[in-house]
């Protein structure tokens, strides 16, 4: 019997030019997230530095406080707090489930035609301008509101506070939500889209070969196990309709004021540090508003939190489940 030949042992051989680029890829690498934490941190200190005086003057109250008037050099962001939180809601609670129901029509329903042609048009609503959404928002999205869809909900639905007189305009914390609804759907639909898709393929075959309707498949395996990523996404949409500033501006009616019903006009943190930063009288003014984007930073800051450690929950799941 004769014997195998011993393969003679492979040598990898690195160029000098493969490892310098090792070493550059990583010390880029590293100065990148190094230029990012840098960055927020001088946003952060920036924008705390600037409310420095305001948070002297007013304090903790200051988040409380239903008054902005520059005329007394009095402010309070109270009401602005009070129009971020609703019209960030209820964009939250529209676009929700019709960016979930749009990213499971595109990974599991649609067909590949329809999906080709549908999917891009969805993530085209995230490259429109925000500024040409509010001018939308304004021209045409408001008269329609006025004339039609504000008069017959405050008819069929007027017995809540909710639905309170319609405005004339249309403009006012219902036409911001929908504005913001339009600017979040798309980041949701993406999200969802990609957690449905990655559901194993096994896994739904598995739920059909066991006799289960493709509606039972889908609420059973898709949507259980993607819904922590499902939160998370729209916790993420949520976070990119609090911090919007001009196409609510254009839309919300600029009122330091909390009304019982969303037809009526309404100001945002964002809104506010947009339209009035400039134009800013006094120095207490200008602080003010960078309270405001402190607490706006903040907000958005936890929000983001939030979401990732809700994506790290989900990580972890999927890795003790494997």
């Amino acid at each position: 019997m004769n014997a195998t030949p011993r393969a003679a042992p492979f040598v990898i051989r690195r160029r000098i030019g493969d490892r310098l680029g090792d070493g550059a890829l990583y010390v880029l690498s590293v100065l990148a997230s190094l230029a990012a934490a840098a960055a927020i941190f001088a946003i952060a200190y920036k924008v705390l530095n600037g409310a420095s005086g305001s948070f002297s003057r007013f304090g903790l109250g200051f988040v409380g406080h239903a008054t902005w008037n520059p005329v007394t050099d009095v402010y309070g962001a109270g009401t602005l707090l009070f129009g971020t939180a609703v019209s960030s809601l209820m964009a939250l609670l529209l676009a929700a489930p019709i960016g979930i129901a749009i990213g499971l029509y595109l990974s599991l329903l649609a067909p590949r035609r329809v999906r080709g042609v549908i999917g891009p048009l969805v993530e085209m609503l995230a490259a429109i301008p925000s500024v040409v959404l509010g001018l939308w928002g304004i021209l045409v999205l408001g008269p329609f509101l006025s004339a039609h869809l504000e008069p017959w909900l405050h008819s069929a639905l007027g017995f809540i506070p909710l639905f309170g007189d319609p405005s004339p305009s249309g403009s006012g914390l219902f036409n911001a939500g929908l504005i913001l609804t339009i600017m979040v759907v798309p980041i949701i639909a993406s999200i969802s889209r990609d957690l449905f898709l990655a559901v194993p393929h096994e896994l739904r075959e598995g739920a059909v070969a066991l006799g289960a309707t493709r509606w039972e498949m889908i609420r059973g395996v898709a949507l259980s196990s993607t819904a922590p990523g499902l939160a998370a996404a729209s916790i993420l949409g949520m976070g990119r309709a609090l911090g919007e500033a001009i196409a609510v501006s254009q839309v919300i009616g600029s009122a330091t004021a909390i009304h019982a019903s969303l037809f009526g006009p309404a100001d945002t943190l964002a809104a506010r540090v947009a339209t009035q930063f400039q134009g800013a009288t006094t120095k207490l003014q200008t602080e003010s508003l960078f309270y405001l984007a402190a607490i706006l930073l903040v907000i958005g800051l936890l929000a983001n939190l939030t979401a990732q450690g809700i994506i790290r929950r989900f990580g972890y799941r999927h890795v003790s489940a494997a």
